[in-house]
């Protein structure tokens, strides 16, 4: 019987003892995070200091609201002297860029803005490139593709093939024109080429504006749809410098802006957790379609990022761009 008394006791010792280390263990954790945190966010230079912004634009172009908030928040926060667009994009819909275009010049009225172009600067993200005040890229930068393109697949002849018959009626001829269920007819494809014209000249017209330096008798050779080196593009006057971040930090310089400011760069703010879930629910889809994780892998670097834009595009399909920030 004192046996089994001791040995409660002991046993109860022992848990004091656990429990006593296990608390100490989870507040010796709780400090390394805190420390970790503080270490890390101190590390950083901060937004709550005067600092030039430095905002990244890669990957196809949409209409982007978590961006687009960044863009007005840069605008408005009275640390930031100066802005540095990071652009790498092949372009996207031309509305994404149209709305970009327009944020980036509402900035440009209140402060200095530079764009340096990393790997290219296509179509819709030429576009937004030259709303900034000042243009640089690399020697081998991609820059231009000018223009705009509307597309639409044709599957009548696949449905003709497994025997599918797709009846339509509408209000009106040209209601949901083109479709993907029948050829297009020759006044909705006259409809779609003005609306494409159209939005064309409206690009154009940026171009004119926002680039004075490109006489009329060059324009048209320009805004042709070809694409330039960083050296041809300078050549062209396309854009205005060669060089990269310190070379967008000079130019900030000579509006006034300190050169020794910290570059903070404005990073889009998303749940890691939530992009998980996503790439989990595509990967899933995919492999249920009977695509491997190498198929998977490559539709989603490929394609994925282009097939669900919708409306006018401006994109140059040379490029395979990143994924969009």
């Amino acid at each position: 019987m004192t046996y089994t008394a001791d040995a409660v006791l002991e046993r109860r010792r022992i848990r004091r003892k656990l429990t006593f280390w296990r608390v100490v263990t989870l507040l010796l954790l709780a400090a390394m995070i805190l420390f970790a945190a503080l270490y890390i966010n101190g590390s950083k230079p901060s937004r709550n200091i005067p600092h030039i912004a430095k905002i990244s634009i890669t990957g196809t172009i949409y209409n982007n609201e978590e961006l687009l908030k960044r863009l007005k928040d840069v605008a408005e926060s009275e640390m930031v002297k100066g802005v540095i667009l990071d652009i790498s994009s092949p372009g996207g819909t031309t509305t994404g860029g149209e709305v970009i275009y327009d944020a980036v010049r509402r900035i440009a009225d209140e402060k200095p803005v530079v764009t340096q172009v990393g790997t290219l600067a296509a179509s819709a993200g030429y576009m937004i490139a030259i709303a900034s005040d000042h243009v640089i890229a690399h020697k081998t930068s991609m820059i231009g593709s000018i223009g705009v393109l509307f597309q639409y697949p044709d599957i009548s002849g696949l449905l003709d093939k497994v025997g599918v018959k797709f009846e339509t009626i509408k209000s009106s001829p040209l209601k949901a024109e083109p479709n993907f269920f029948s050829p297009a007819s020759d006044e909705a494809k006259a409809m779609i080429d003005n609306t494409v014209k159209d939005t064309y000249d409206w690009f154009v017209g940026l171009v004119k504006e926002r680039r004075p330096m490109i006489t009329a008798d060059k324009l048209p050779a320009l805004t042709n749809g070809s694409v330039y080196t960083g050296r041809q593009a300078l050549q062209h006057k396309l854009i205005d410098a060669l060089g990269d971040q310190e070379t967008s930090i000079a130019w900030l310089a000579t509006k006034g802006i300190d050169k020794n400011l910290p570059v903070v760069e404005w990073k889009a703010e998303t749940s890691p957790y939530n992009d998980l879930l996503s790439s989990a629910a595509m990967k899933l889809l995919l492999r249920n379609m009977g695509l491997s994780d190498q198929g998977s892998a490559l539709f989603d670097e490929q394609i994925s990022q282009r097939i669900f834009l919708d409306g006018m595009l401006s994109v140059w399909h040379g490029g395979n761009g990143e994924k969009p920030q």
